[in-house]
């Protein structure tokens, strides 16, 4: 009645599954991943804070942090806005459609279902920035709240120095859920084009968000079984 196929109902569970497979992965081989690794460095960066009387150098690095999720939350309610403006051209939408070269034509039924799929993921990475931007924020008071150096009570400086590399944490951790939305947001609009489409999209930002996590050159600058050579660094 609404256009759904057999085909696309297989094409949104694969990208269902696909997202629900990764996220998965990253929990259960998170020590090898690039986040996992980050995670270690952000709490390392929290006890030489705590080491530090001057912490400038901080809170420059967090309110940078902060601005790029600004960014990113800004970019979604923008991505919001495009995407609830096309429920209201779907009819133009529809007449698009029938001059791609695919021979697929949806009906404006099956078109409102996919913009409102699209609306749901922008929506879910804009919640995700927007919470993220506020750990960072309560990273930042934690910041405030750590002892000096100099501070006698060298156990509450390491307690709440600690408190704030979890929330550092928290806040990466929310911030790459959105960033994750986006990608599959990329896969997900193969399917305005079909279902077998979304099939090879979805598997396309599969490939190569894994390959980020596991098999990129961020990754291996910080695996300590590799070696920078000169040959390397050209």
């Amino acid at each position: 009645m609404s256009g759904f196929v057999f085909a696309d109902l297989i094409a949104i569970c694969l990208f269902a599954a696909a997202w629900v497979i990764y996220h998965h992965m990253l929990r259960t081989h998170a020590r090898t991943a690039l986040n996992a690794q980050m995670s270690y460095y952000r709490l390392r960066w929290m006890q030489e804070m705590a080491g530090r009387d001057v912490r400038i150098v901080d809170s420059a690095i967090i309110a940078s942090l902060q601005n790029g999720t600004a960014f990113f939350a800004s970019t979604s309610l923008l991505a919001l806005g495009g995407t609830a403006a096309l429920l209201r051209s779907s009819d133009d939408m529809m007449r698009v459609a029938t001059d791609f070269p695919f021979g697929f034509v949806p009906t404006r039924a099956m078109f409102e279902i996919k913009v409102i799929g699209l609306l749901i993921l922008f929506g879910y990475a804009f919640f995700k920035f927007a919470w993220a931007y506020r750990l960072f924020n309560y990273c930042a008071i934690l910041i405030g709240a750590t002892p000096p150096a100099k501070s006698e009570n060298d156990d509450e400086r390491r307690r709440i120095a600690t408190y704030a590399g979890r929330m550092n944490i928290a806040a990466a951790r929310q911030f790459t859920r959105g960033q994750r939305a986006f990608f599959f947001a990329l896969a997900y609009l193969g399917w305005f084009l079909g279902p077998y489409v979304l099939m090879v999209t979805t598997g396309v930002v599969l490939f190569f968000m894994w390959s980020r996590q596991y098999r990129s050159e961020a990754h291996d600058a910080i695996d300590p079984s590799k070696h920078v050579s000169d040959a390397d660094a050209s």
